[in-house]
């Protein structure tokens, strides 16, 4: 129901994103003193107000203590008095930001700096060591930092070796300045070894007893590798005695990266010849990944063992590390692995889970919020501001509000959110929301079930699996029916232009417009349709079929191998993080939805399956629009 003053809270809004300050404030004093969005509306006038005013902000911070509006506000007044270098005044309020940015550490650690201070100074160094471009506000910090000789000559090389990995030549150009100038890599050699490597490698240009013409050689032997392996391990094993040790082991794990990532079968053997030393995570996350399609539990082990404390304590290193002990007759040591996973309501929770098998089975989710505890939670300010944004359409808004709200909640405020959010039909936030919890779980709130009759219709339709429907639609929308990605997929099943009108022809349905993906009823059907057709093509397989919904056919096609592989094993070595991380959800999700919609039991293992050989089969689906690379951006 429209409250007082909330059309001149959108006139408000209307007008602050319009930029027009004459327009928001006639709006602004419209809005009742009382109003649940009055923050916001002062929020949006200071805004456009501009940074300088100082003693405004202090007094709108002052009343609106611990709101989402208020660290907003604090975060951008930061970076203006930063940028005027108004240190005593940042100082005082830098403490009181919830989430700072990087940009707000650098200010910090320079007005410390400004006044004497530098007993954090090993915290400010430590930003530099990163390969993604940093805010124009450190560039000062590292300056002083250079020259107070915090960062050497070896760190500069450091952070220039990071910058070409996360191919970024730019950053390493900027960490090249802080080497003296002969020393430095030549700039034109650096671009060109990212446009075209094999020439740079080829035309005799590089002096290999300089460092900075062996980094753009380390550079250029990367760039090769991610277009042809067989060109990259050529072109090093002419140039391999100029390279010391160390690079050598960085060059062949780079090598056997890009090689892993295309299952080529030679990544296992480069990724020994590289050494533990010579790689980072992310590259022993893929020799892992490399062990595990070549069936190599010893190598899977060393490779797992190699990595860092934080990475290896993830659930997926967990559970591979607890197979492959298992696999090489360790069992008395892989039990306590699947027993502490499968405590946790995931998807390697559940395959630990059958590893353990029927004895010990994992805690019930059937916790429910009382009515006197969602009463208490919608009266809490923060969710009403919430709610009112909602209920006005600004989901992004509210969206934002609403996490800021629920941060610090006990497990009993989070499930009595979640069910506030429920009954709004705001089934995003209440999936979110229940998600958080940590020991009282309500299972029905994280695996909502709306639009029911339309998926069973749409499922039984197309003859699938009415939970797998559910597993995928959550994972795509989280049961938005408004949902519209930034590359166009809309609707439940989140379905592009291209494909909403190849599965319009394929029902024989005329006169179509892919805005009709927005009604709930027909994209479900289209959505199940599509997963039916890719099924369809990809032997029957479900796994295929969900890699397929995201990233194409084509592509779930390719990441088949010549012999038959456990599909767990075939979905932890996609090459895309986004598509391995969707379809381990989507099969988990449909676990849930299964046992919620009192399926017979089936394992998550047996659901998955095997993933047959692989087959030049054509397909006439399209392919997703989002075209996803194999870059350094798709993991």
């Amino acid at each position: 129901m429209a409250a007082p003053g909330d059309a001149a809270v959108l006139q408000a809004r209307q007008a602050y994103v319009a930029r027009q300050t004459a327009s928001l404030d006639r709006a602004a004093r419209e809005v009742p003193a009382d109003h649940v969005l009055l923050p916001y509306v002062e929020f949006w006038r200071l805004m456009l107000a501009g940074r300088n005013e100082d003693a405004r902000i202090a007094d709108f911070l002052a009343r609106y203590p611990d709101s989402r509006v208020a660290e907003t506000m604090r975060a951008d007044w930061l970076k203006s008095l930063g940028a005027r270098e108004a240190w005593p005044l940042y100082l005082a309020e830098y403490p009181r930001l919830v989430k700072p940015e990087v940009v707000h550490q650098c200010y910090a650690y320079r007005a410390e700096w400004a006044q004497g201070n530098r007993r954090r100074q090993r915290e400010a160094v430590a930003l530099w060591f990163t390969g993604r471009d940093m805010p124009s506000a450190c560039t000062p910090l590292f300056e002083r930092l250079s020259e107070a000789g915090l960062i050497s000559r070896e760190d500069a090389w450091r952070r220039l070796r990071l910058a070409l990995e996360a191919g970024n030549p730019g950053v390493a150009r900027i960490a090249a300045s802080a080497l003296p100038e002969p020393q430095r890599p030549d700039a034109a050699l650096l671009d060109q070894a990212g446009r075209d490597p094999a020439r740079v490698l080829d035309a005799g240009k590089l002096d290999l007893g300089r460092r900075a013409d062996r980094e753009i050689a380390l550079y250029a032997l990367d760039q090769l590798a991610r277009l042809s392996s067989g060109q990259a391990e050529q072109a090093l094993h002419v140039r391999a005695s100029q390279f010391t040790e160390e690079e050598r082991g960085i060059a062949w794990a780079r090598l056997a990266t890009w090689a892993a990532r295309r299952h080529e079968s030679a990544a296992l053997s480069w990724f020994q010849r590289a050494g533990g030393a010579a790689t980072n995570d992310f590259q022993r996350e893929w020799w892992a990944r490399a062990a595990l399609r070549a069936g190599d539990w010893q190598a899977v082990q060393q490779a797992i063992g190699s990595m860092g404390e934080a990475t290896r304590a993830q659930p997926v290193w967990r559970y591979w590390h607890g197979r492959a002990l298992q696999a090489t007759g360790q069992r008395e040591n892989a039990t306590p692995i699947f027993l502490e996973l499968s405590r946790e309501l995931h998807y390697y929770g559940q395959l630990a889970q059958e590893e353990l098998g029927p004895v010990m089975q994992a805690p019930a989710g059937s916790n429910k919020a009382s009515s006197d505890d969602v009463a208490n939670v919608a009266r809490q300010p923060g969710i009403a501001r919430a709610l009112a944004l909602y209920e006005l359409g600004l989901r992004g808004d509210a969206s934002l509000e609403w996490s800021w709200a629920i941060q610090g909640f006990s497990d009993a405020q989070l499930l009595a959110a979640a069910e506030l959010a429920r009954r709004e039909e705001w089934y995003d936030r209440a999936i979110d929301t229940a998600e958080r919890t940590r020991e009282q779980h309500d299972l029905e709130l994280r695996f909502l079930a709306p639009y029911r009759e339309l998926a069973k219709q749409a499922a039984r339709d197309n003859q699938i699996d009415e939970a797998w429907v559910f597993g995928l639609m959550r994972q795509e929308s989280r049961f938005v029916s408004v949902a519209q990605s930034s590359v166009g997929a809309s609707g439940l099943m989140q379905i592009m232009p291209t494909t909403a009108r190849w599965i319009a022809r394929q029902l024989g349905i005329k006169r179509f417009h892919p805005r009709e993906m927005q009604d709930p009823a027909k994209n479900i059907r289209f959505g199940a349709y599509y997963l039916k057709h890719v099924q369809n093509t990809l032997d029957g397989s479900p796994v295929l079929a969900t890699a397929a919904y995201n990233a194409g056919p084509s592509r779930a096609q390719r990441w088949r191998d010549a012999q038959q592989m456990e599909a767990a094993v075939y979905i932890e070595s996609i090459p895309f993080a986004e598509t391995r991380d969707y379809v381990k959800k989507v099969m988990s999700n449909a676990m849930y939805y299964a046992a919620r919609f009192g399926q017979p039991s089936v394992l998550l293992k047996d659901r998955l399956g095997t993933v047959p050989p692989r087959k030049s089969a054509a397909t006439a689906a399209p392919e997703p629009e989002a075209v996803l690379e194999l870059g350094r951006a798709g993991d």
